[in-house]
């Protein structure tokens, strides 16, 4: 079996270069938080960023968004930070007219209690559909987090999969409306998007590239919503990572909290917060995710001569959300000889614990 190793074009000295990936999906919170995380993007080979909306309070009108991309770009020059707003009810089809004149990206949808921060999310997508038809003209994107809020047989396990014939009716009642089905988790949501026409595409995480069910049940560094699910989902995310098909790629969905959080509070009996942290390293986890499927056979290294790891990693999204391909370019060291280690905010108050936290993985560098 041919080796990942053998497969990517390694230069003579141990080094891959690449374009600039594009992280379709990320969390940068606000205050302390977000000054401790986002100068950490570019460590993880990323020059744009999709930056979702669910602050306390949530990113509601333009005002805010365009504050908070301020606050962002200030933080961190280098990097493009596309805005999105959250699906609220004082969202109108007259907000969205003005989000798009002012370059406003997208409209992030919750349903009500799922996730961090989701509180104020949707319970009646219908009451929407006026705003929808406006996205739709405007040609805004509408990202949706994919889960049914749990209740009568429905569990954090098929939340996303209960929720998939959401998407398929919003395709089909706005099929010219671009939609993102965010951070898939299932063999299912994965042929929902491939049913559906060019307009809907899914974004994949680097995590969910490589756990399943059993790595967070007793770890709560792993634990995110949506959670991991089976082997045969994980191996069905792979090969549509791997597959060369433009309607998957990278957003990462990282979600920095607080280690003492993801602990459980101080006394360790509060609820675990939800969110794995991989921004630091985006574009390596990925590769590493990669490269232990094919050592494990879950994925041939002929298949990913199909395709340019780029593509998934940042051409792909590019092209969906109409950004130019990056003139940036980024190396990774082929030997893994980088320790995955926590990161913690200038004052000392705020630690974030990030993903396969204490292992190896590869360097990175900006030419």
């Amino acid at each position: 079996m041919a080796s990942l190793q053998e497969w990517l074009p390694w230069s003579d000295d141990g080094f891959l270069t690449l374009p600039a990936s594009f992280d379709a999906h990320v969390h940068l919170r606000d205050g302390a938080m977000m000054r401790a995380v986002t100068r950490t993007i570019r460590q993880g080979g990323a020059d744009t960023v999709y930056v979702m909306p669910n602050l306390v309070p949530p990113i509601t009108n333009v005002k805010q968004a365009l504050e908070y991309q301020t606050r962002l770009q200030g933080l961190e020059p280098n990097v493009k930070f596309l805005m999105t707003l959250y699906l609220h009810e004082s969202i109108t089809p007259e907000v969205i007219k003005e989000a798009k004149r002012e370059g406003i990206r997208g409209v992030k949808s919750y349903p009500a209690g799922v996730t961090t921060n989701s509180s104020s999310g949707v319970v009646d997508y219908a009451s929407f559909y006026p705003v929808f038809a406006e996205m739709e003209r405007q040609d805004l994107v509408l990202n949706l987090h994919g889960e049914m809020p749990s209740g009568k047989n429905i569990t954090i396990l098929n939340a996303e999969e209960k929720f998939l014939p959401t998407l398929l009716e919003l395709h089909a009642r706005f099929p010219l409306l671009r939609i993102v089905l965010e951070h898939c988790t299932t063999a299912a949501a994965i042929e929902a998007v491939k049913s559906c026409g060019p307009n809907v595409v899914g974004t994949i995480t680097a995590h969910h590239l490589s756990l399943i069910v059993d790595d967070f049940a007793g770890d709560s560094y792993n634990y995110c919503k949506p959670v991991p699910k089976t082997p045969e989902d994980r191996h069905a995310l792979l090969h549509a990572a791997a597959s060369g098909n433009s309607k998957f790629f990278l957003g990462t969905d990282s979600a920095p909290h607080p280690a003492i959080a993801k602990r459980g509070g101080t006394d360790g009996n509060a609820k675990h917060a939800a969110g794995v942290f991989s921004q630091p390293h985006a574009t390596q986890y990925v590769l590493d995710a990669f490269e232990i499927a094919v050592e494990k056979g879950f994925l041939e290294a002929a298949q990913l001569k199909k395709i340019n790891v780029a593509d998934f990693l940042g051409q792909f999204g590019r092209d969906f959300y109409r950004e130019p391909r990056s003139k940036q370019r980024i190396r990774l060291s082929r030997d893994k000889t980088e320790r995955l280690t926590s990161i913690v905010s200038n004052d000392g108050d705020i630690e974030v614990v990030v993903f396969r936290r204490g292992e190896l993985t590869r360097s990175l560098e900006w030419l």
